[in-house]
């Protein structure tokens, strides 16, 4: 059976690799999450032959890993040693589901036990998992409609994050959720430099592969490709970025009112999506900052592929003493670090990674952020604040609470808490209604003049 891929995974035929070996290589990951490792780096650790197969289990895993915790405890108050533990927990949730199991449950039962053997970790758990495995099967439906009165396994998000949720969108915390469980989309960003949007969108029709426009500059495929098969992707005539994160640069530069070439910052660029965007946005003298050297590779490197220049930076940008040049910028874009509670769709492990308390520390970092990085700003310059989050906490709150703090930032219209898969909540910045999009908030400060 073939499983389907993620947006811009590679997609393979049958391999002769055993599923088995596919089981022990996602539990693997998941008991790396289950530590503190982020899910993209797990899978940087898988062989690359196997890593199609395993991400696009993983990623089911994810998305079903709360209702597999649920029905492990039914089967075993007390749970096996940890690696064991993940690989019950990979199985139940690929399989929990008869409907839409990427195997048959049988199939999925004996490479279970096959994988437990075969690795030192899981051998002595063997029989303990066939146990609770052919339990399960017998029992399916029972065991299922009673995980269905725990709120946690049925939305498939930690207690603490769906309360927040409720609180902070008491109309929509449902819909935020469910946006979450599905794939998102696979949208590219069209380097206007290069070709423009209607060029590119008939090159696509004309190798079959279906589109349509959103936002100023963005495409979204009716159908994932890999990123290899993109077509000018390699000649730097597109980037994939999703519908929301193309809404920066036109927010920030759209308008001309900066005038001519302006000197913009942007703070936390890696990978340098936005970076980019800018400089194909409009001709602007671009300063990119990231604290991690290895992430400013990505950024010469993004900007390498699409033929683009700005002045790469590693630094702390909330340390502005260690680097700036003592010239005030005309424009700052804080892409600034956050729960990333927008991009659940995009990175299913992201709710197993956080904790409650993340929030509040986070909150203060971008404060930090904002406080650090406002009295570079010209009076008159405009400065974009976003964040990939839906928790108020770290959108509308921040600001309210900036601008109560400083007299001198003016909050101009501004989209705010873009919900997944919905709207903008304003109607100063178009959206892209009757597409997609990821999680996201945006405000756009004016510095007044003294």
């Amino acid at each position: 059976m073939m499983i389907p891929a993620e947006p811009g995974a590679a997609r393979t035929e049958s391999s002769p690799v055993p599923l088995w070996r596919l089981l022990q290589a996602v539990a693997a990951c998941l008991h790396a999450v289950r530590g503190g490792q982020s899910g993209t780096a797990a899978l940087e650790q898988v062989p690359a032959p196997l890593r199609p197969g395993v991400q696009a289990l993983m990623y089911r895993v994810w998305r079903a890993l709360a209702r597999a915790e649920n029905l492990r405890r039914q089967l075993a108050s007390r749970g096996p040693p940890p690696h064991a533990d993940a690989l019950l927990c990979v199985v139940l949730a690929l399989g929990w589901r008869a409907e839409d199991a990427p195997y048959e449950a049988f199939t999925l039962v004996n490479q279970a036990v096959e994988a437990a053997k075969r690795q030192s970790t899981t051998k002595a758990q063997a029989g303990f998992i066939n146990g609770c495995l052919r339990r399960f099967l017998r029992e399916r439906d029972a065991l299922v409609a009673r995980s269905e009165q725990d709120a946690v396994a049925v939305w498939n998000h930690p207690a603490w994050w769906i309360e927040r949720l409720r609180k902070d969108h008491p109309a929509h915390w449902q819909d935020i959720l469910r946006a979450d469980l599905q794939h998102a989309p696979m949208t590219l960003r069209v380097n206007t430099r290069r070709i423009s949007r209607a060029d590119y969108l008939g090159q696509l029709a004309a190798l079959g592969i279906e589109a349509s426009t959103v936002g100023e500059s963005g495409l979204c495929l009716r159908q994932p490709l890999p990123v290899q098969r993109v077509p000018g992707f390699d000649a730097g005539l597109v980037s994939v970025q999703d519908a929301a994160g193309q809404m920066a640069a036109p927010l920030l530069l759209g308008d001309g009112i900066l005038g001519r070439n302006p000197r913009v910052l942007d703070a936390c660029a890696a990978p340098g999506g936005k970076t980019a965007h800018l400089l194909e946005h409009a001709d602007c003298q671009v300063v990119a900052l990231d604290i991690d050297p290895a992430r400013c590779v990505r950024i010469d490197q993004t900007l390498a592929r699409l033929g683009l220049q700005a002045q790469v930076r590693s630094a702390d940008a909330a340390q502005a003493q260690d680097w700036w040049d003592g010239e005030l910028f005309d424009a700052i874009l804080l892409d600034a670090p956050c729960t990333a509670s927008g991009i659940v769709r995009r990175h299913p492990d992201v709710p197993w990674l956080r904790r409650a308390s993340d929030v509040e520390q986070l909150v203060q970092v971008q404060a930090r952020l904002l406080r650090s990085l406002w009295p570079l700003l010209r009076p008159g310059g405009r400065m974009v604040y976003c964040t990939c989050s839906v928790f108020r906490a770290e959108g509308d709150i921040q600001i309210q609470t900036f601008v109560e703090h400083n007299t001198d930032a003016a909050l101009l219209p501004s989209p705010g808490h873009l919900r997944p898969q919905l709207a903008a909540n304003g109607t100063a910045v178009p959206d892209n209604e009757g597409s997609d999009h990821d999680g996201f908030f945006y405000a756009l400060l004016e510095k007044r003049a003294p």
